[in-house]
């Protein structure tokens, strides 16, 4: 399944990339307006598939014009060409973390941060290589400071289910998730520093400012999205919007992440690079992805209904009980609820958008085809078509829980979430996600404390902006433990 040419079966015709970008400044904004608000992310992308007949095209992607200075990509959207925008050898992931433009480098200090950097370039390998240990320095802390956050959480959900019969559960797990994440780095609670309570806004504002040209609010109705599209992609937000609130973040990652850049210096960073990459790390790659993941798995669980929970909570409980509580053995033991996880990773990644460049002349083949890419060509993926992939997982569209028990093992591989296959590695010299594994962690764990403590729940389920907006409606106490 390599996407080299050396490597290609010979019974894959060599094809021309199909699709056309049309005019570099309507074509752009044609495309744009059909993905946003005349046809939706989906069928944006499926109804390209069927015109081509093919899972390879060209097509212009958002932002476009002012903001990005070409918006033309071509689109890997199946199990086997998407791979290649992993492939450091074949790619160059050079600023491209939002895809066709860069905001800013004033929302990171003036840095070119780790996550806009390529593995080729040496400050990468540094910068990458201080994360991982920083995160290996804090193993033992992974486990008890996420079940204080999940107590916090839990009590807060049932208050607001006593008093109003529902609860929005996106804010109550954006304060969880900041408070978790700026306790592992800073050894402190962020009540007791100047942040106080208004960590989540303050990191919520920065992150809207970077990426609100990426997104649509959804509010609008059809006549009025030229409104919306002008207000968000004519221009970047400037950064004296957020500029105060960025300076209290780095102020207080400054003041209490002093050991972790104590630590920094001894991989050759300066204190202060350190400090906004640390900020970075905590607000956009941590928190950041948090926003998406924690009410993504809630949902999807959620709908799986209460025969699944039922399970997940018989499986959970034996478990627990068989180890005296919840450590990394118990965990491991939960072969359902690992595999719910990767389930909800698979069938709704937490970031869907993958780009790199094509570091040189290249061939890339899908499961019918080989493509010829150019030198500087820039590759987009959308993820949960590469994962949904119907040649490579049966009933792809469906929820199924126990996908990855037993044999279904085999086909982690093609679960793709972090930025690499789940069945390899992190490391300093690779773009994959620097928490992969606490990610998935967390997640379980997540999964464990809600149905040591719940027998089942209900919820309402939409979307907003780049998450699922998720509101409890129903929470059954545990019947027994």
């Amino acid at each position: 399944m390599s996407s080299s040419s050396s490597s290609q079966p010979p019974e894959l015709p060599l094809k021309p990339v199909p699709g056309d970008y049309g005019h570099f400044f309507f074509g752009a904004i044609r495309d744009r307006l059909a993905y946003f608000y005349h046809e939706g992310r989906d069928k944006f992308f499926e109804n390209r598939i069927q015109k081509h007949q093919s899972t390879v095209f060209r097509i212009n992607m958002p932002p476009g014009p002012f903001i990005s200075s070409s918006a033309r990509v071509i689109c890997l959207l199946d199990a086997i060409s998407f791979p290649v925008l992993f492939d450091s050898s074949k790619v160059e992931k050079r600023d491209v973390l939002d895809g066709t433009f860069t905001p800013s480098l004033a929302y990171s200090g003036g840095h070119r941060v780790c996550a806009y950097l390529d593995p080729s370039e040496p400050k990468h390998t540094s910068l990458k290589s201080f994360f991982l240990a920083t995160l290996a320095a804090r193993h033992n802390n992974f486990i008890p400071l996420f079940q204080t956050g999940l107590t916090e959480l839990f009590n807060d959900l049932e208050a607001k289910m006593s008093s109003k019969k529902e609860a929005y559960f996106n804010t109550l797990s954006d304060t969880m998730s900041f408070n978790y994440v700026f306790r592992l780095l800073c050894d402190k609670s962020p009540s007791e520093t100047q942040i106080g309570s208004k960590g989540p806004k303050l990191v919520d504002k920065w992150l809207l400012c970077q990426l609100a040209p990426l997104g649509s609010l959804g509010l609008l109705p059809n006549f009025l999205c030229l409104i919306e599209d002008l207000l968000l992609r004519t221009f970047t937000f400037p950064f004296f919007l957020v500029k105060s609130d960025y300076k209290k973040l780095y102020d207080a990652f400054s003041e209490f992440g002093s050991s972790v850049l104590d630590d920094a210096e001894t991989f050759g960073i300066e204190r202060d690079e350190a400090c906004h990459n640390l900020v970075f790390l905590a607000g956009f790659n941590a928190y950041g992805g948090m926003k998406v993941l924690f009410p993504g798995l809630i949902k999807w669980v959620a709908l799986a209904g209460e025969k699944l929970h039922k399970r997940l909570a018989d499986e959970i409980r034996t478990a627990v009980k068989a180890e005296g509580g919840v450590d990394f053995s118990a965990l491991d033991k939960m072969v359902l609820t690992k595999s719910v996880v990767y389930e909800f990773l698979r069938i709704d990644p937490p970031v869907p958008f993958q780009y790199a460049k094509a570091k040189a002349d290249l061939v890339i083949q899908s499961h019918d085809a080989a493509f010829e890419i150019k030198k500087g060509e820039m590759l987009f993926g959308y993820q949960p078509f590469a994962t949904k992939d119907p040649k490579v997982f049966e009933n792809p569209e469906e929820f199924v829980a126990d996908r990855f028990v037993g044999d279904g093992e085999k086909l982690l591989k093609y679960v793709y979430w972090s930025n690499g296959r789940e069945t390899e590695e992190c490391t300093a010299e690779n773009k994959q996600c620097a928490g992969k594994n606490l990610v998935m962690l967390l997640c379980r764990l997540f999964l464990v404390e809600l149905f040591l403590r719940y027998d089942t729940f209900e919820v309402e389920a939409g979307m907003f902006m780049f998450a699922a907006s998720v509101t409890f409606k129903s929470l059954t106490k545990a019947s027994s433990t």
